[in-house]
């Protein structure tokens, strides 16, 4: 008997080594063999194992490193990111129970009453019976298709893809408080122009007002001043408001209310530049990308959950057991007589369903592919990520060489017909529009610099935070 039970349970462990579904494979991507903005870089292999670098540390803001230390620690959805992840690493573990037998123990104690019945005349002649029990019960379910096996994969990816969301979630966050911060010291630094700017055009006005006295230059001269001093101080409470929502976006991010934080304005012009972005960069990093991970993790989860629609359709096998002590009186409960036990094995099969696991082992390839279509675009969408900020950087440090040029042709020119108005060979109509190119020129300056610094983080963040 022992024999033929042991014989049992190998041919059930043989079993249990079956596993139904498709092997997983990664879906093809055809990738360029370099970036058209970048001949130079090559083709990326996965690596989005490796440990990511502080990235933001490159562009040598120490008041940056600092501020991006904190939004790891105390933003909000990176808290809510980190919870869901752990909900993802408990659900694997549930999955991974599964493996194992169940076994459940008890002690019970009952006191019951049979009456004597109508044919005794006396209802309350009876039997009072006592019934002491203490029990262990065991149940294990052998993975015959592998439909345990394939359950705990599709856990453990989708743990592995939830970790994933978290590292693009954290990526994301550290990448929108660095382009805040960028935009907030441009803003610092319009915000100095701006107000020599105002001086200046509070001097010239000056000038203007004491000429029209003075009866040299007519009334519209000092209107054009005015004019001109008012739009700028115009401008500078739009550059103020400006800062306000930056400072106000970035205690956000640090999960901190706008009214508990503040970051105190520049007191000279903000001149960081971006870092090289060489060809040499490993274009290994682009499979770096904490979302591409995701992705592709979750099309390993959805090929598992085929394997487990397949299981579906063959029956199930369930070994119990239960062994114990039972007595009516509690002197003899816990004695050899009173013991008992039982062992079997229980067979389930589904004969008739309406089509449901057909109509499920559909549905979970229906899944399958849509997370093949979805892995895909995510890729083609860092490609494109990456391809527009490559050419993001190498055009606008074009444009920031040329707009650097107007600077200093804007600046000749006012310096010229400053002198000329004051030779009286011009009018002061030709110094306002002078003075108005050079401020253009100098705004515009500055929002170079900026989209150049935001480009830059935009471009390591494309490639998976750090190179």
């Amino acid at each position: 008997m022992k024999t033929r039970i042991g014989l049992s349970l190998l041919g059930l462990a043989a079993l249990s080594a079956c596993t139904l579904g498709p092997v997983y494979q990664k879906p093809d991507m055809a990738l360029p063999a370099h970036y058209r903005e970048d001949p130079a870089w090559v083709k990326a292999q996965p690596k989005d194992d490796t440990p990511k670098s502080d990235w933001w540390t490159l562009f040598g803001d120490d008041r940056l490193n600092a501020l991006v230390a904190q939004v790891n620690i105390s933003n909000q959805n990176l808290l809510a990111a980190q919870a869901q992840y752990r909900q993802a690493v408990a659900l694997a573990k549930q999955a991974d129970a599964a493996y194992f037998p169940t076994v459940t123990g008890g002690v019970a104690e009952t006191r019951s009453f049979t009456g004597g019945g109508a044919g005794t005349g006396n209802f309350r002649n009876g039997t009072i019976n006592n019934n002491y029990r203490l029990n262990f019960n065991a149940s294990w379910e052998p993975d015959l298709w592998g439909s345990i096996a394939q359950s705990a994969n599709a856990a453990k990816a989708s743990e592995q893809a939830s970790l994933g969301d978290l590292q693009a979630a954290r990526l994301s966050t550290q990448t929108q408080l660095v382009k805040n911060y960028f935009a907030l010291r441009i803003a610092d630094t319009q915000g100095l122009l701006l107000n020599r700017t105002v001086e200046a055009y509070q001097q010239a006005l000056d000038v203007s007002t004491n000429q029209y006295e003075a009866g040299i230059v007519t009334k519209a001269n000092v209107a054009s001043a005015t004019a001109q001093l008012k739009a700028a101080q115009a401008q500078v409470a739009a550059d103020q408001l400006q800062r306000v929502q930056l400072e106000h976006a970035i205690a956000v991010l640090l999960g901190k209310a706008p009214s508990e934080f503040s970051i105190a304005p520049l007191d000279q012009p903000y001149t960081l530049l971006p870092p090289p972005v060489t060809p040499q960069l490993p274009a290994t990093l682009l499979e770096r990308r904490p979302d591409i991970a995701a992705a592709e993790r979750r099309v390993a989860a959805a090929n598992a959950k085929i394997g487990v629609a397949e299981a579906a359709f063959f029956p199930n096998l369930t070994l119990s057991a239960s062994a114990g002590f039972q007595n009516s009186a509690y002197s003899n409960w816990l004695t050899y007589p009173a013991r008992f036990w039982s062992v079997g094995p229980a067979l389930a099969q589904t004969l008739f369903d309406g089509g449901l696991r057909s109509a499920q082992k559909e549905q979970a390839i229906a899944v399958y592919d849509q997370t093949v279509a979805q892995y895909r675009q995510t890729v083609l969408g860092a490609l494109q990520e990456v391809e527009d900020n490559l050419a993001g950087l190498n055009l606008l440090a074009q444009q920031a060489q040329l707009q650097d040029e107007a600077v200093k042709a804007a600046q000749e020119s006012l310096d010229l017909n400053t002198n000329q108005y004051k030779a009286g060979t011009v009018s002061y109509l030709n110094v306002l529009t002078a003075q108005t190119t050079l401020l253009n020129n100098q705004r515009s300056a500055l929002t170079v610099q900026g989209n150049r610094l935001t480009a830059a983080a935009a471009l390591i963040a494309a490639l998976g935070g750090g190179y």
